[in-house]
């Protein structure tokens, strides 16, 4: 490996660190009340996932995905568990901090997994 691809993978494991730390920030605003800072860093998180998703190689790839993966899921759960806070306000509540911390605790896993240099699991090999 020569030091352009050294270079590239460790350029590759800082786009990964930021956009981490980014989910973090959101996954801890969405469990802390009133902390709103999270929609807006969701988005560049996103988009920075989104882009730079078909330039890495390797075992961080897999990174990508799985946040990506996360998002998804977490807005398809709070888009389904929305009307609860219609319906009743006590079920809409206790819905959206579980989705949260299950959003919070998928983000933790993927930054140590990072940390290890390990790849995150691929869900279609099951």
């Amino acid at each position: 490996m020569n030091s352009s691809d050294d270079l590239q993978q460790d350029n590759d494991l800082t786009i990964s660190w930021v956009s981490y730390v980014l989910h973090l920030i959101v996954a801890i605003s969405a469990v802390v009340p009133g902390a709103q800072v999270g929609p807006l860093l969701l988005v560049v998180a996103l988009l920075i996932d989104l882009v730079k998703r078909g330039d890495v190689q390797g075992w961080q790839r897999s990174h990508f995905g799985y946040r990506l993966r996360t998002v998804v899921w977490a807005a398809l759960l709070y888009l389904v568990t929305f009307p609860l806070w219609f319906l009743f306000f006590f079920p809409g509540w206790l819905a959206w901090v579980a989705i949260s911390i299950w959003f919070l605790y998928r983000i933790v896993l993927g930054m140590v997994r990072l940390n290890r240099a390990q790849a995150m699991p691929d869900p279609s090999a099951v």
